[in-house]
């Protein structure tokens, strides 16, 4: 596609037809193995001398379909879909960090990304530097010889304060570090590789997938980042890999194109570990895929109607929202979100723990689940949910309260979703 408007991309890109059918949908290739042509044609690759289907672990054609389609809409080179938004958090780290390596992490991240990074990637023998994105100079301050990576939420949740991209990855260049951005909560809002970002990270499951039917992940790769640049510094495409011959993934996938990066994550961390996406799981995101830019707009029209209903309202003591921050974060909203803020909202209740506890208990229309970015509309009191792995201290310094309620703001009528609030406010006074 030549194309740059994601509205065509979403319908076009990576996909013309079947070859075999003419099929104009992605057929679900529910199968294990691929046919090889000859002994030769498996060697070659197997030996990375041509990509092709080996394995559906490794690669599968409507996997392959979703990853081109979702590279074409980010501006990236190639990608890899995964089982889950956490697996793909987990393997964008741990393809350059090792044991007695560290990254530098932004404090405002999702509650499970803070505990994967915190305890199991720290039990794997990687630290997690957690700084406060206030200041961008903060991941200067944490980084040393040993840091290989920044990793940040486009649009933090709970604080929907925009990141630094541009700031915090031109200071990752000058160290010969990228900036890996997790751009869940903000597809085509924000194209973090415009920014200067090296890689990109989806949960699949939110707003990609968009009917809350299927678990994924996928990892892009921008193909603008210079891993030869500073060997010393990315030690794990730079020096030779003893899982695959020896390989040095700078150096051995040049012929391929700048692919380095996802190249070394899909034949190692993916073809070991495991989590591969299903096929039929990555149907299921096509579909959505399609429909992204009509919904981001709704999502984004709706949650503002609902962030400015609720800054009106007189038992609602503070509104979390991109359109309503003052100071840094509304410049960062100008800079960052011209185009729309998103669908989420977030804010507290006068009447503290127990009035939001009153108010999930009441909502009618809303669903009460652990998720964001369905076409319905959600909503969860993270304090003792989605967050609830966190310390108190923890929790604070990622921006959830006691009495926090987060809104995942859907494409339902407007008039709707205003009525189903306030009867739920109503009843959180009682």
């Amino acid at each position: 596609m030549t194309s740059k408007h994601p509205e065509t991309l979403a319908l076009h890109a990576g996909w013309r037809r079947d070859s075999a059918t003419n099929a104009v949908a992605v057929p679900i290739y529910q199968t294990t193995s691929f046919q090889f042509e000859s002994a030769e044609h498996a060697a070659n690759l197997f030996g990375l001398k041509e990509l092709g289907n080996i394995y559906s672990r490794i690669m599968n054609p409507t996997c392959d379909a979703l990853e081109q389609r979702l590279a074409a809409l980010e501006g990236g080179v190639a990608a890899l879909a995964v089982a889950s938004g956490q697996a793909a958090s987990a393997f964008s780290v741990q393809n350059l960090a090792k044991a007695g390596d560290n990254i530098v992490a932004s404090t405002d991240l999702y509650g499970g990304t803070w505990n994967l990074f915190a305890n199991t990637l720290k039990d794997q023998g990687i630290e997690a530097r957690f700084v406060d994105p206030t200041d961008p100079e903060a991941f200067a301050r944490a980084t040393d010889d040993k840091t290989r990576a920044y990793y940040a939420e486009t649009l933090p949740n709970p604080k929907l304060i925009p990141f630094p991209i541009a700031e915090v990855a031109t200071i990752g260049r000058s160290f010969g570090i990228p900036l890996i951005m997790d751009n869940t909560a903000a597809p085509l809002l924000v194209r973090p590789f415009d920014h200067g970002a090296a890689v990109v990270m989806y949960s699949t499951t939110k707003y990609i997938g968009g009917h809350g039917t299927s678990i994924g992940g996928i990892v892009i790769d921008g193909g603008n980042f210079d891993w030869e640049a500073n060997p010393g510094r990315q030690p794990a495409l730079n020096t030779p890999d003893p899982s695959y011959h020896g390989a040095v993934w700078s150096q051995a996938v040049k012929p391929l194109g700048p692919i380095a990066y996802i190249l070394k994550m899909r034949v190692t961390l993916l073809r070991d570990l495991g989590a591969a996406m299903a096929p039929f799981n990555a149907f299921q995101f096509i579909q959505g895929v399609e429909t992204l830019a009509l919904r981001m707009r709704e999502h984004s029209r709706n949650a503002l109607a609902v962030a400015n209903y609720l800054a009106g309202h007189k038992d609602v003591s503070r509104v979390i929202h991109p359109a309503h921050h003052t100071g840094v974060g509304a410049d960062r909203t100008a800079k960052y979100l011209p185009h729309g803020q998103g669908g989420l909202c977030g804010f507290e209740l006068a009447g503290g723990s127990e009035a939001g506890r009153k108010f999930i208990n009441a909502l009618k229309m809303f669903y009460h689940v652990a998720n964001i970015g369905d076409a319905r509309s959600l909503a969860i009191h993270p304090a003792s949910t989605t967050h609830s792995q966190l310390t108190e201290s923890e929790q604070a310094a990622t921006g959830v309260t006691p009495g926090y309620v987060r809104l995942s703001v859907g494409i339902e009528h407007i008039d709707d979703i205003l009525a189903d609030l306030s009867q739920a406010l109503d009843a959180a006074k009682g």
